[in-house]
């Protein structure tokens, strides 16, 4: 292959080989699941989908294991206020989480593990660290001793004396920078046993624990969001490589979504959930939105932004339908040289999408031209490359139009401006303003681009 990847732990794009001959591993931070999913929550989930398929398409297996956090202080917090067991309410918004990466087209992982079903692998991994030196247990809890760690620091970049975990100071910790690796028990809380006593698993001891449980002592690639770098895959990495293990040989780390400059989040109720989206647009075109922009660059939302990008995938799907249309099925072929080496530039997907689109210019060229052979081959290019974005939209998954109002304004807008489009090709302005002046006063602004026509619903 010649994937280069940005690594986090060295601030440098490396080339990427798998450790394992042709399969590569994978291990993606997956949520915390204490309430509905918002947009923030799946550009990650998203943006490992597309490098898995794009490993797969050069031939590599790949084993990936996306997490479920089912035991967390939010969630029992929230369950308790709306009055519910812990363990339903995680599984129902679990649920929610799923639905969401189905309803986005993202492949299934190899294996969803839930933390609370590998505490016997935790008890052996905090054990493991008590026997070199690196934790100790304290009054029912277990701490790791960052100071015992001289690797400490290097995934973040933090300096050990200027760093904070963000736990409460606890009488038994011997430092404050030391973080918790297991929580004695506290009245009408969920626990479990352990040489040290009852109690429940720490957040960064859970990931550590099912990542190394199915991909082995050393993986290749362990992915999440960029806000996670600390303290929990500091964390993870030191109480890993302390433990004796290689861990993850890359980190990678997607950037956010944010809502007027603010990450989006819960707890500032700036989130746009996705059933609400799902509503307001095809899942399709929230997918092509959400994996346009490179992953490491931050997405500020805009409905603005979102309905552009909506118009964009519809000019994809518009002209895999001509050429369909006129020249019956349409295979995928091969991808393009300029798509590929955009791909392999550390998933250059923005200077992808330009590739993707520009052979769409030219496949409508053709097809306008009378040239049939020609547009077909480009759609079969245009094909090849939508199926590793998870966006073709032949496919099973997408091909069928969904019965909404958004989507039925969407077919009657774009069949609209198809006519249109065919009354220039002829010359025939007058029919194409009358087109253009019935959008206009249905509410519908059209404005004239050299990839063909954008339209928006006029506020």
């Amino acid at each position: 292959m010649a994937l280069h990847l940005y690594d986090t732990a060295t601030r440098d794009v490396r080339e990427f080989r798998p450790a394992r001959g042709a399969t590569a591993s994978m291990y993606v931070c997956g949520a915390t699941v204490q309430g509905i999913p918002h947009i923030g929550h799946v550009r990650g989930a998203l943006n490992y989908d597309v490098l898995r398929r794009w490993l797969l398409h050069n031939g590599l297996d790949v084993l990936m294991v996306r997490n479920v956090t089912d035991i967390d202080d939010k969630i029992l917090a929230k369950a308790a206020d709306a009055g519910r067991p812990w363990w339903e309410w995680a599984a129902t918004h679990e649920r929610a989480f799923e639905d969401a990466y189905t309803a986005l087209g993202c492949l299934p992982p190899s294996i969803a593990p839930r933390a609370t079903g590998h505490v016997t692998q935790m008890i052996e991994l905090m054990q493991r660290l008590i026997d070199a030196g690196h934790a100790y247990a304290a009054g029912g809890d277990v701490y790791f001793s960052v100071t015992s760690f001289d690797d400490y620091g290097v995934l973040s970049g933090q300096r050990l004396d200027e760093m904070q975990q963000g736990e409460t100071q606890a009488e038994g910790k011997r430092d404050p920078r030391d973080f918790t690796l297991w929580k004695s028990s506290k009245p009408g809380e969920p626990s479990w046993p352990t040489p040290w006593g009852e109690g429940r698993p720490g957040w960064h001891l859970e990931c550590s624990a099912m990542a190394t449980t199915y991909l082995g002592p050393e993986f290749d690639i362990h992915g999440g969001g960029v806000d996670l770098v600390f303290p929990h895959h500091e964390n993870e990495r030191a109480q890993s490589r302390a433990a004796g293990d290689g861990f993850a040989r890359f980190w990678l780390h997607n950037a956010w979504v944010t809502l007027s400059g603010e990450k989006m989040s819960k707890s500032l109720g700036n989130v746009v959930a996705i059933p609400e989206m799902v509503r307001r647009y095809r899942a399709v075109e929230l997918r092509y939105y959400l994996i346009q922009p490179h992953y490491r660059s931050t997405i500020e939302y805009s409905d603005a932004a979102l309905s552009e990008a909506a118009q964009g995938y519809r000019r994809i799907e518009q002209f895999l339908r001509r050429v369909s249309g006129a020249s019956g099925e349409v295979r995928a072929g091969k991808v393009a040289a300029e798509f590929a080496a955009a791909l392999d530039d550390d998933l250059g997907t923005p200077q992808a999408f330009a590739v993707l689109h520009n052979t769409v210019r030219d496949g409508n060229a053709a097809l306008d031209g009378g040239d049939a052979a020609k547009s077909v081959e480009l759609a079969e290019t245009v094909r090849a490359m939508t199926e590793v974005l998870g966006l073709d939209p032949l496919s099973e998954r997408w091909a069928e139009r969904a019965g909404t109002e958004s989507q039925a304004l969407a077919d009657l807008v774009d069949g609209m401006l198809a006519a249109r489009q065919r009354a220039r090709a002829e010359r025939d302005f007058a029919t194409a303003d009358i087109i253009r002046d019935q959008l206009t006063n249905a509410g519908i602004a059209v404005e004239d681009t050299p990839n063909g026509p954008l339209w928006t619903v006029r506020d």
